[in-house]
């Protein structure tokens, strides 16, 4: 508490404050503090009555202005009143039941084995695209199961060591094993006629083709081979022509010390 200031009050002249004027002080801070952080409007046991006084509706207190209500609201009283209610509301209130967790029925097959298969290689007669024709026999597969298919990168196997060269195509049927064929990492072309399933529930066969995009070809050089021996000249460089060798190069210098040995005639 501030002893200096006090009105009407000098330094080192005042006395101790006694104890009402340290809770006068203590609920004028605590109404200030009250004014700033709480809506009043919003409390559900504020009330003004047509006296133009303030009720406390929870402990039937009555209340000259807002900061008297304010200050109550955070007295011992008040906070006592309010646990009370909390808890009686939470006794009287009817237990909820806990939502029921959707239980996803799993599953389980025994398995028996791998399917039998046939792989055919293709290549079609009009665009030259490599294809490969799965055939897959599952006699005993489970009653409303389809089979289903996937491609998997050599990184997300653990049986090999990965390699980018390859990818992995998996077929899968209960109670069949799951068997993966080892096809080359090449782009595959989903577009129409170019890849397609079918499950067969007659006989039991699943299909499944797919074929590989053609690879980009570099166009070959323009102009005219060279013979046989013969290297092509390097690109022109600036739109210059390279300039052609002399027909009678000079002869390297000789080393250090010696003389340097005579031209051939008609060099000069």
């Amino acid at each position: 508490m501030d002893f200096q200031h006090r009105p009407g009050g000098k330094t080192g002249s005042g006395g101790v404050a006694s104890a009402s004027e340290s809770n006068r002080d203590r609920r004028e801070r605590l109404r200030q503090l009250a004014l700033e952080t709480i809506d009043i409007n919003k409390d559900p046991y504020f009330m003004k009555n047509h006296l133009g006084s303030y009720e406390c509706k929870l402990c039937l207190t009555l209340h000259n202005n807002e900061g008297s209500y304010l200050a109550h609201t955070q007295g011992k009283k008040h906070q006592t009143n309010l646990a009370r209610r909390a808890a009686k509301e939470a006794k009287e209130a009817p237990a909820q039941p806990a939502p029921e967790k959707v239980k996803v029925e799993v599953k389980k097959f025994v398995k028996i084995g791998r399917p039998g298969y046939k792989v055919t290689k293709q290549r079609d007669p009009d665009t030259g695209q490599q294809s490969l024709l799965f055939q897959i026999d599952y006699p005993e597969v489970a009653e409303a199961i389809a089979p289903r298919h996937r491609f998997m990168s050599a990184y997300e196997q653990r049986i090999e060591p990965p390699d980018r060269r390859w990818q992995y195509l998996l077929l899968a049927a209960e109670p069949y094993e799951t068997i993966a064929f080892k096809v080359p990492s090449r782009e595959i072309d989903k577009g129409e006629n170019r890849f397609w399933t079918h499950w067969n529930k007659e006989t039991k066969q699943f299909f499944l083709q797919f074929h590989f995009k053609m690879e980009k070809i570099l166009p070959p050089p323009s102009g005219p081979m060279p013979p046989m021996g013969v290297k092509r000249p390097p690109p022109l460089m600036g739109g210059m022509a390279p300039r052609p060798p002399p027909n009678d190069p000079m002869p390297p210098p000789p080393p250090g010390g010696m003389p340097m040995p005579p031209l051939p005639p008609g060099g000069q």
